[in-house]
C-alpha cells in the first residue's frame, strides 16, 4: 500500500472519527468544514497521528490538507494546537540531564519525506479545493442586489417599470407612473411619452419636454425629478459548468455577479476566468472572477437585461499549489500566465517556506515526471496541464546555534559568531550565578554522524582564560548549581509549637529562629524541655551500641530574647518541644438518659470514675434501667487499631476494614450495618454493681469523650438478622431464645443457629455455646438484641463443617463402644 492510499484511509479515518462525535452519518470528505475538533479525543487523534508517522506523512501535510478540504480557521488552529499538545506530552520528562546521562541527544530537526509521485494521485482523489468557490457557496455571502439606491442614470426603462414624477416649485404633481407593455407612460394631462428601451437620463430629458410643451414653467421656478419606484423583473438564461444551471428570474438591478450566486456558481469543471454574457446573440462581456477576488474589480460585473445569457464554459488548464503558501489550492490558467501569476493568486508564501527551489509534478504522456523550478524562473514557466506544485518548509535547524543551560543569569540559545569561544558564551549570559558549581562543567558536542560526545571542563580555568574552548554548531553548555549536588538543606520541627513541619534551613539559624518560623511555642509548651537530634556521620559500624543520632537538651527563653542560648542548628537537625509536665486541657464527658441532671461535665481529678459521673449527675432517676446503663467511648483501640498511629486517614482507612470484616462475618452484607456500627464504640459495662461498689475494678476510670447512657426500663427485645420477619418482641421471664426466634417468623433457611448472639442494653456481647450436638443459647435481658448470621457461601467452609460433624460422630460412637466394652 504506497502512502497516497494510506493518507486517504487515514484522512477516512479522521472524517468519521468526528462524524461519530457529532452524530452525522455523513463521512464526504466534502463535509470537512463541520468537523469540530473539540469532539475528538485524544486517544482518537493520537491514533491518526500515529498511521499518518507510520506511513511517512508529517503533521504539517497533514493540516495543510485538512485547509484545503474547506476546514475553518478557527477548527484548523484548533487542530494544529491538539496536534501540538498531544506531541508535547509524548515528550515530556526528557530533561538536559536525562540527555547527558544518556549519552545521546535527538537530532533537532525532522527531515520531511516527500513523495511527490504518489501526492498527486492522492491529491487528485481527495478533490482539493478549487479557488474562488466559496465565493459562491459560503453561507454567509450574498450579492443580493441593494434596492435602496439612488437610480443609476444610465439604468434602461422597460415594461412594468414604475417611475416617480415630482414637479416641485411654482407646481406642484407628484405622480407613479408605471410602463407599459408597450413601452409607454400616461401622464394625466399630458399625454403619452414612450420610455421603453431609454435611460433614465434620456427619459427625464423628454418629460421635461413634455411638460413644458403643456404650460409647466420648467427651468423658471419648477424642476421636475423622476426616479424608479417599483423596479421590474427579468428573466437571465444560465448555461455551461454551473452548479444549478437553468432561467431564473431576477430584479432588473441584478448583475452577472447575482446571477451566478442564484445559480451556485461555476461547477468543479466550470471556468470561473472566462465567463461570457451573451446578450443578441452576441459576447457581449467576459468576466474574470480572479479580478475581484485578488484586486476588487468588478470592471466587467455589468447589468443585466431580460433575457440575458450567461455561459460557463469548461476551464482550459488547471494547476495545483500545496505546502508552504498561504491559500493552497487548484488554480485557473489563461494563456500568457507564469507561475509567478499563480503564486499571486495564492498569496504568496507562507513565513516558513522553503523559495529556493519548489519541485513540480508534470503530465509526461502515459506518467508523470519530477521537475525542479528555481527562483529565478518563477516568472518565465509557463504552467501545463495538470502541474501540481508543492513548496516545502525550511528545515527545522539552524546553522549558527548554541545553547547555555543551568547556573547562569541568561540561560537559552545564543549566536554562534565566527570565533566564538566559551568564555564568551557565559558573558553574554549575563555570567555565572552565585550557587555555579566551578569545578566542572560538560559540552554535549553533535557530532558529524549525530552522535553525540560529552566534553568536561574546568569552569575555573574557563572563568580564568587559563583555557580557551572553541565552541561549535549546536553545542550544549551545562553548568551545574551546588544546589543540584546535594539533597536539599532543611530542619524539622515538632511538638508544642503552633506549626510544626519542614523548615527551608539557613546558615546560621538558630534554635530561637526556628521556633519563630514555626509560629512561637503552642500553648502549654516547655521552653525548659526542647531536644535537638542530629544526624552522625561517623558512626562506629562494628559497635553494636554506636550512636545513630546526637541528642542535645537545650533550654530557650519563652519570649525567644536574643539575650537566651544561641544554639546554632545544621542541616536536617529534627527538633522537639515538649509540653509542661503539669499541663492538662480540659476534658468532656456527657450523661444522658435516666439522671436528675443529664449533660455535659468537665473531669475534675484524673482517676475520676462512673460511680463518681453518677454522683455529680444528682443519681438515677425511679424510672432507670440500671442494668442497661452503657459507655460509648470514641477510643479507636476498641477496634482493635495500633494506638501508636497518628494519622487520621490510615486510622479511619483501618476501622473501616474492621467494620467491613464484622460485616462479612455476621451476615456477608449490608442490610444491618445501623446496628452494627453504633455496637464498635460501646463498652460492656455493669452499671448496678458499679453504683453498689464504686471505686472497684469495674469501675473504670473516666476518658475525654466518653458518653455515659442510661435507659428508661426496656420492655421488648428486637430480633435481626436470618429471621423470617425482623421485629420487636415484647419481653417475658418465661420466654426462651428460640421463643423470640419464633415470635419474629424463625430460622430463615439461611440461618446460622449455631453462631446466634445477643448483644445486651449495657454492650456486652454473649454467643451461642456448642455442647455436642446442641446450642447452648445466652439468657435474655429487657432491651436486648438477638441477633442471628447468615450461613457461609464458600463451599469449602461447609465441607468443613461436614467433616468436623462426621469427625465428632466418630468420636462418639468410639467412646461409646468403649464404655460397653468396659461394662462387660
Amino acid at each position: 500500500m504506497n502512502k497516497a492510499t494510506i493518507l486517504v484511509f487515514l484522512l477516512s479515518v479522521f472524517i468519521s472519527f468526528c462524524a461519530i462525535k457529532t452524530a452525522s452519518a455523513q463521512t464526504n470528505l466534502d463535509n470537512i468544514s463541520t468537523i469540530n475538533v473539540d469532539n475528538l479525543s485524544d486517544q482518537d487523534l493520537k491514533q491518526l497521528l500515529q498511521r499518518a508517522q507510520n506511513a511517512g506523512i508529517s503533521d504539517t501535510e497533514l493540516l495543510q490538507q485538512a485547509q484545503a478540504r474547506g476546514m475553518a480557521n478557527g477548527q484548523l488552529q484548533k487542530l494544529q494546537a491538539r496536534i501540538i499538545q498531544i506531541r508535547k506530552s509524548s515528550t515530556a520528562g526528557n530533561s538536559l540531564s536525562d540527555t547527558i546521562l544518556a549519552g545521546k541527544r535527538n537530532l533537532n530537526y525532522k527531515p520531511e519525506v516527500v513523495d511527490t509521485t504518489n501526492r498527486v494521485n492522492l491529491f487528485a482523489d481527495l478533490k482539493p479545493k478549487i479557488f474562488g468557490a466559496d465565493l459562491f457557496k459560503g453561507k454567509n455571502n450574498s450579492f443580493e442586489p441593494n434596492l435602496k439606491l439612488a437610480t443609476p442614470l444610465n439604468y434602461i426603462i422597460g415594461p412594468d417599470d414604475q417611475l416617480n414624477i415630482n414637479v416641485y416649485g411654482n407646481s406642484l404633481v407628484n405622480w407613479q407612473l408605471s410602463v407599459s407593455p408597450e413601452g409607454n407612460i400616461n401622464i394625466p394631462g399630458i399625454g403619452i411619452i414612450n420610455v421603453a428601451g431609454k435611460t433614465i437620463e434620456t427619459a427625464t430629458t423628454l418629460i421635461k419636454a413634455k411638460l413644458a410643451a403643456n404650460n409647466y414653467a420648467i427651468g423658471r421656478g419648477t424642476n421636475v425629478q423622476v426616479s424608479l419606484g417599483n423596479i421590474r423583473s427579468i428573466k437571465v438564461i444560465m448555461i455551461g459548468q454551473l452548479e444549478r444551471p437553468g432561467t431564473y428570474t431576477l430584479p432588473s438591478l441584478a448583475t452577472v455577479f447575482n446571477a451566478l450566486y442564484a445559480a451556485g456558481g461555476p461547477s468543479e469543471t466550470g471556468s470561473f476566468r472566462q465567463i461570457e454574457v451573451i446578450r443578441n446573440n452576441r459576447i457581449i462581456r467576459t468576466l474574470d472572477v480572479y479580478d475581484f477576488l485578488t484586486k476588487g474589480n468588478q470592471k466587467d460585473n455589468i447589468a443585466l437585461r431580460d433575457q440575458d445569457v450567461i455561459r460557463v464554459p469548461t476551464y482550459k488548464t488547471r494547476v495545483e499549489l500545496l505546502g508552504q503558501v498561504k491559500i493552497p489550492a487548484l488554480f485557473e490558467v489563461l494563456p500568457g500566465e507564469s507561475f509567478q501569476t499563480v503564486l499571486n493568486f495564492a498569496g504568496g508564501f507562507t513565513d516558513s517556506a522553503y523559495v529556493a527551489r519548489i519541485k513540480i509534478s508534470q503530465v509526461s504522456g502515459q506518467q508523470r515526471k519530477l521537475t525542479d523550478l528555481v527562483e529565478a524562473d518563477y516568472s518565465n514557466y509557463m504552467p501545463l496541464r495538470g502541474d501540481v506544485y508543492y513548496i516545502e518548509s525550511v528545515l527545522n535547524r539552524f546553522v549558527n546555534r548554541v545553547t547555555i543551560n543551568g547556573a547562569v543569569f541568561r540561560p537559552g540559545e545564543y549566536e554562534l559568531q565566527n570565533g566564538l569561544t566559551l568564555n564568551q558564551l557565559i558573558e553574554k549570559a549575563a555570567g555565572l550565578r552565585e550557587d555555579a558549581f566551578t569545578e566542572r562543567g560538560t559540552i554535549t558536542r553533535l557530532k558529524p554522524d549525530n552522535s553525540t560526545e560529552l566534553i568536561s571542563f574546568s569552569v575555573k580555568d574557563v572563568l580564568n582564560k587559563a583555557v580557551t574552548i572553541p565552541l561549535q554548531r549546536e553545542d550544549v553548555v551545562f553548568i551545574s548549581s551546588i544546589f543540584d549536588l546535594r539533597n536539599k538543606y532543611q530542619v524539622t520541627i515538632n511538638g508544642s509549637v503552633r506549626k510544626p513541619g519542614t523548615i527551608d534551613f539557613s546558615q546560621n539559624m538558630k534554635l530561637e529562629d526556628l521556633i519563630l518560623y514555626a509560629g512561637g511555642f503552642a500553648e502549654g509548651a516547655s521552653p525548659k524541655r526542647i531536644e535537638v537530634a542530629r544526624r552522625v556521620y561517623n558512626a562506629d559500624p562494628e559497635s553494636k551500641n554506636s550512636k545513630v543520632a546526637q541528642v542535645f537538651s537545650v533550654n530557650v527563653d519563652s519570649q525567644l530574647k536574643l539575650a537566651g542560648v544561641d544554639f546554632v542548628l545544621q542541616p536536617f537537625d529534627i527538633v522537639s518541644v515538649y509540653s509542661l509536665p503539669g499541663f492538662e486541657k480540659q476534658r468532656t464527658v456527657r450523661v444522658e438518659g435516666e439522671v436528675l441532671y443529664p449533660g455535659s461535665y468537665t473531669i475534675q481529678t484524673k482517676d475520676e470514675k462512673i460511680s463518681d459521673l453518677v454522683r455529680r449527675a444528682g443519681g438515677l432517676t425511679v424510672s432507670a434501667d440500671v442494668q442497661g446503663g452503657s459507655l460509648k467511648r470514641n477510643n479507636i483501640a476498641i477496634l482493635g487499631v495500633d494506638k501508636n498511629k497518628t494519622d487520621t486517614t490510615a486510622l479511619r482507612l483501618e476501622r473501616n476494614e474492621q467494620v467491613s470484616r464484622l460485616r462479612r462475618t455476621n451476615r456477608g452484607d449490608t442490610t444491618n450495618t445501623n446496628n452494627l456500627q453504633p455496637r464498635n464504640n460501646y463498652v460492656g459495662i455493669n452499671l448496678e454493681k458499679i453504683i453498689e461498689k464504686p471505686g472497684t475494678k469495674i469501675d473504670l476510670i473516666l476518658e475525654d469523650g466518653d458518653v455515659l447512657r442510661v435507659p428508661k426500663e426496656q420492655q421488648v427485645v428486637r430480633v435481626n438478622g436470618e429471621v423470617l420477619y425482623p421485629s420487636a418482641v415484647v419481653y417475658s421471664k418465661s420466654k426462651s431464645f428460640k421463643s423470640y426466634v419464633y415470635n419474629a417468623g424463625g430460622f430463615s433457611s439461611n440461618a446460622l443457629k449455631s453462631a446466634a448472639y445477643v448483644v445486651y442494653p449495657n454492650g456486652t456481647v454473649k454467643g451461642t455455646k456448642k455442647i455436642l450436638f446442641f446450642n447452648n443459647h445466652p439468657s435474655i435481658r429487657p432491651g436486648s438484641e438477638i441477633f442471628v448470621p447468615n450461613k457461609p457461601k464458600n463451599p469449602a467452609n461447609t465441607i468443613q463443617t461436614i467433616l468436623g460433624v462426621t469427625t465428632g460422630l466418630a468420636s462418639l460412637g468410639a467412646i461409646i463402644l468403649g464404655i460397653i466394652s468396659v461394662t462387660k
